[in-house]
């Protein structure tokens, strides 16, 4: 069989040391890091910063002033008539309207955890994919195992991914809200709004590293019961014999 493909011997040993360096971190990563990675999100959902017991404490004040109105006399005066064209509010505030900083500090300890885990899910689905046997006629049901674990770490990566995008339109609604503001600081509605959109996302945040948390336990949970059928999915053919 191996005369149908020749391969340089130089670089099928270099394929192989990556392989075994693979296989290496990916059960350190099972055996190790995920159970002492779920307990360390487990104790970070306990600290105070997850445990507000009023919302309002993570509010952020928006400081844009109401502008005074403008008064217009007689047009004979020598007021110029495109001034009467002026809105409240169109002037553009001279300081930075920052982000809410509590909730930017929150997620700048959340991101690098989602994409520590889209990155060990990518390693340890490679792992179980190298180890599929070729594909024969029967005896598939370690096999169906591997194909399942692949599977699920795949869905925990899409949903990983998610999160990351989810981050990123939180920031865009605010920005949008915001510039709301700067234009119409006299609707209080906006800012009450932007107060939502901040609450929402602090409920979110606590909910994802929930999640984060879960998918190691899951993760870990399943490979392990499974480990035997994913490193050996098949038995030899003298064991099926007895």
């Amino acid at each position: 069989m191996s005369s149908l493909l020749k391969v340089n011997s130089e670089l099928k040993a270099k394929v192989e040391t990556f392989r075994e360096q693979i296989t290496s971190e990916a059960e350190h990563l099972v055996a190790s890091f995920f159970p002492k990675k779920l307990l360390e999100l487990d104790h970070f959902l306990k600290e105070p910063i997850f445990n507000v017991t009023d919302l309002k404490e993570i509010h952020s004040e928006i400081k844009c002033k109401i502008p005074e109105p403008i008064l217009f006399t007689n047009s004979h005066d020598g007021i110029d008539m495109n001034s009467r064209k002026r809105k409240l509010g169109d002037d553009v505030p001279g300081e930075m309207m920052k982000c809410n900083g509590k909730l930017v500090d929150l997620i700048e300890r959340v991101k690098p955890e989602i994409r520590t885990l889209i990155e060990k899910c990518n390693t340890v689905k490679m792992w179980v994919q190298l180890l599929i046997p070729r594909i024969e006629d029967g005896n598939n049901f370690g096999v169906s195992i591997q194909e399942e674990t692949v599977t699920e770490l795949r869905t925990v990566e899409s949903e990983a991914a998610s999160y990351l995008d989810q981050i990123s339109r939180y920031y865009i609604t605010r920005a949008k809200l915001v510039s709301k503001i700067a234009k119409y600081p006299h609707v209080e509605d906006y800012r009450r709004t932007v107060s939502e959109i901040d609450e929402k996302e602090y409920i979110s945040l606590k909910i994802i590293v929930s999640e984060l948390r879960n998918q190691y336990v899951i993760l870990h949970d399943m490979i392990l019961k499974n480990i035997e059928k994913i490193k050996i999915p098949r038995s030899s053919n003298s064991e099926a014999l007895y």
